[in-house]
Parts: structure tokens; C-alpha cells; sequence
């Protein structure tokens, strides 16, 4: 038994403060005049090299919750390439934090996760 199904609602609980973190990692803040949205870690990525390494641990935390909640490995295997690739392009100077404005690596693995618990529950 996972901590996350521990309780009855506690799943839910737990994917919706998995929720607020990509959101806050990802889509924060809208660009007034736009539907361009950016978060933490765009911003994150503007401090060389320690920003998307934090960012990146950060984003563990999601990884690390999809698997104690029981997604299976090729579902953690997308989330860590996803990571992955946010890391390593997002740590371009200035282009990065762009390439993190469009890419969103969270809240991608916060969709993955969402529709693997939505068809394990059918």
C-alpha cells in the first residue's frame, strides 16, 4: 500500500497538490496580453546552471509521487525524459528559459499521470 491510498481521498489529495506545484513550476503567470504562460521554473532557469538543476529536482518530486502512486515504468520513464529534456535545453542561457515558457515539462507529466489514473480506474 502506497501512502497515497492509505485513506480513502487521500490519492486525490496528494494529485492535486501534485497539480499546484506543476502549475506553479509551469503556467503561474500569464504574460499580460497573451496567452503565454510561464512559471517558476523559466524563471529558475535564468540563474546559470543552479536554476534548472533546482528546477529539475523540484520536478523529481512528481516523478517520485507517479511512482509510489503505481504508474508503471514506461509512464516514469516518459516523465524522467521529460525532465530530462527540460534540464538540458532549458540550461541555455536565456533561450532556455524560453524553451521552458513553451515546453512545460510538469504539467506534461501531470497529464501522463491523470490519464494513466483515469484508465487504471475504468
Amino acid at each position: 500500500m502506497t501512502a497515497a491510498s492509505a485513506r480513502p481521498g487521500a490519492r486525490a489529495t496528494a494529485f492535486e497538490d501534485i497539480e499546484a506545484l506543476a502549475r506553479n513550476l509551469d503556467s503561474r503567470w500569464r504574460i499580460p496580453g497573451t496567452s503565454i504562460r510561464f512559471g517558476l521554473d523559466a524563471i529558475a532557469g535564468l540563474i546559470p546552471g543552479a536554476g534548472d538543476l533546482a528546477a529539475a529536482l523540484v520536478a523529481g518530486h512528481i516523478i517520485i509521487y507517479g511512482w509510489r502512486a503505481g504508474a508503471p515504468g514506461h509512464v516514469i520513464a516518459r516523465m524522467i525524459a521529460n525532465v530530462a529534456i527540460d534540464t538540458v535545453f532549458g540550461s541555455v542561457p536565456v533561450l532556455g528559459s524560453v524553451f521552458d515558457v513553451y515546453y512545460k515539462a510538469n504539467n506534461r507529466n501531470v497529464r501522463l499521470l491523470r490519464r494513466h489514473f483515469e484508465r487504471a480506474s475504468r
